[in-house]
């Protein structure tokens, strides 16, 4: 299992937003910063009272008077740039989370998805430049590398937006940065808690899209830390990759439940068989970290130096996706961080 060693001191005395805060990855984020670290403030934003409100009592049943000192709930909607400006004063750094995911949702409402995931990186950016965030970390989705369905193009899109954006800052001096990473398990949504409610309630059979199918793993802490260790890392500009296994969807359904059978429904609109993280195409600009890629920004008009004085460039045919991984889970492996999930 891959392991990310995050510097947490780097996030003591530093006021913190995360956008889409309610949401699996932001909730473990805001965890494990009150856990580890000493931050002056640590901001959730979210448009969702009810789920914010859920959160707190759960913080507050975890963590003392002078950690939930620190926090501050602030409703809003990434689609608001007004809101955002406001909730972004006096902040260090920012972690942008928001987005709508669902795929089948967004090719059946495009323009709530574009709403969110586009315009709402293009606000994110305008917020942050207007009060001089230090240090910006969009998430990302494999799906946004070669985007065959609307969710991957508006992350695409939105990646775009993040990296271009630090030709804006000028002598504000903002660094926007991305990372992409693929499914995450245990996260509200996935294949996995779904088959876990199936096999609950006794379910004789488990429904796979297409037999051939394969995904890149990863869990909610290796994602929080990938995030956190990109923080530190950052340069501005470049789309960091985690190194991770990938794994074969009946591979999952037969190490949950040896004895269902699976049934094959088709792919459901917009997916693929396998997900790609780096294509041939951006090896030209890709830098291997060791545990991690790097892909280089294509215009820089900033300070910055590249990864390429210190780490070589990939081979220019390569590709990351998920059927040609060198990594791979087996059932148990991915059964054991379910359940750790």
């Amino acid at each position: 299992m891959a392991a990310f060693a995050p510097d947490m001191k780097d996030l003591d005395g530093k006021a913190i937003l995360v956008t889409g805060g309610t949401g699996s990855f932001g909730r473990r984020f805001i965890e494990t910063v009150l856990a580890h670290a000493q931050p002056r403030k640590l901001i959730v934003y979210s448009r969702d009272e009810l789920k914010q409100h859920d959160m707190q009592i759960d913080l507050r049943e975890r963590f003392d008077d002078a950690d939930m000192a620190r926090m501050r709930f602030f409703l809003g909607d990434v689609r608001d740039r007004e809101r955002l400006a406001l909730a972004l004063r006096g902040v260090d750094i920012v972690i942008h989370a928001a987005a709508l995911k669902q795929v089948p949702a967004a090719e059946y409402n495009p323009s709530e998805c574009i709403h969110t995931n586009v315009l709402g990186a293009e606000n994110v950016v305008w917020a942050c430049l207007t009060n001089r965030v230090r240090k910006v970390v969009a998430l990302s989705t494999d799906k946004a590398c070669n985007p065959i369905n609307l969710y991957g193009a508006t992350k695409l899109a939105s990646d775009k937006t993040f990296v271009a954006a630090n030709n804006l800052s000028g002598d504000i001096g903002t660094r926007f940065s991305v990372v992409r990473y693929g499914n995450v398990v245990g996260s509200r949504g996935s294949v996995g808690p779904l088959f876990q409610r199936l096999i609950a309630k006794g379910a004789t059979e488990l429904p796979i899209t297409d037999p051939r199918m394969t995904r890149f793993w990863i869990t909610l802490n290796q994602g929080v830390e990938f995030v956190l260790s990109s923080l530190s890392l950052m340069r501005g500009g470049e789309i960091f990759v985690p190194k991770i296994p990938s794994m074969r969807m009946t591979e999952l359904a037969a190490a949950m439940a040896p004895d269902a059978a699976v049934k094959v429904i088709g792919i459901r609109p917009g997916e693929k068989l396998h997900e790609m993280m780096i294509s041939a195409d951006d090896a030209r600009a890709t830098v291997d970290l060791g545990d991690r890629y790097a892909i280089e920004p294509a215009f820089v008009e900033y300070r910055r130096t590249p990864f390429t004085d210190t780490h070589r460039r990939v081979d220019e045919d390569f590709s990351y996706a998920s059927d040609t991984n060198t990594d791979w889970l087996t059932g148990p492996d991915l059964v054991a961080m379910l359940n750790d999930a």
